[in-house]
């Protein structure tokens, strides 16, 4: 697993950082092993519904001050910590307290209390280090790069002509809005979003049911 996740991590820093890549190739060390994507065995997801943090998780052994990390605001549901292989100088990390191995299975709750941190923490960030911008990032599974499978939202503070992402040199191709092929992928989309809501309302409903 530590290889996987070593692979793709370098993969990922290809594409967000080449320069970097090339003039330093010094190893990516987890301080422990990775945590588990949702695909693992039926123990694994009862540690995970029962006690909210899986053993071996990075994150969840910082949280429970098993692991250093240099935290820089902490409260009830999250935690920012500062990045221990940044794209840039205070690049860091939000992370919600209970375990949740990608953002799509974290409850709303606590997405919204991590992103309603996003202002506080990234103003202080950018004053700290002199920048006046900042990337808000999030790699949501193994194919886009995510390496620890615990949920967690990445600051990245940016200046100019940093030359930071490989696809900021790339020209985009505009979306021909009257393609019809643009209009089945909306039409997908806003169909599957439908569904998500019903499937919502009816789970609001049942737990009404279930409380009178």
């Amino acid at each position: 697993m530590f290889i996987e996740a070593t692979r793709r991590f370098t993969v990922l820093s290809s594409h967000l950082n080449p320069t970097r890549l090339a003039s330093d190739q010094r190893p990516f060390h987890l301080s422990g092993s990775v945590c588990s994507s949702g695909s693992d065995s039926e123990t694994r997801l009862g540690d995970i519904k029962n006690q909210n943090w899986i053993h071996d998780c990075v994150f969840c052994n910082i949280i429970r001050g098993q692991s250093h990390a240099v935290k820089l605001y902490e409260d009830d549901t999250c935690l920012c910590i500062l990045d221990t292989n940044p794209l840039s100088n205070g690049h860091s990390l939000i992370i919600p307290k209970s375990h949740y191995p990608s953002i799509d299975t974290t409850p709303q709750s606590v997405v919204a209390a991590m992103c309603s941190k996003v202002p506080f923490i990234s103003n202080a960030i950018m004053k700290a280090t002199g920048c006046n911008a900042f990337n808000l990032l999030v790699n949501n599974g193994a194919d886009a790069g995510q390496v620890i499978f615990h949920t967690h939202i990445h600051i990245i503070p940016r200046k100019a002509y940093d030359c930071l992402w490989d696809s900021e040199s790339l020209l985009r191709r505009p979306l021909k809005l009257d393609d019809e092929k643009v209009s089945q992928l909306a039409a997908c989309i806003q169909e599957q979003l439908l569904a998500s809501d019903i499937s919502q309302d009816s789970k609001n409903e049942d737990f009404c049911s279930s409380k009178s």
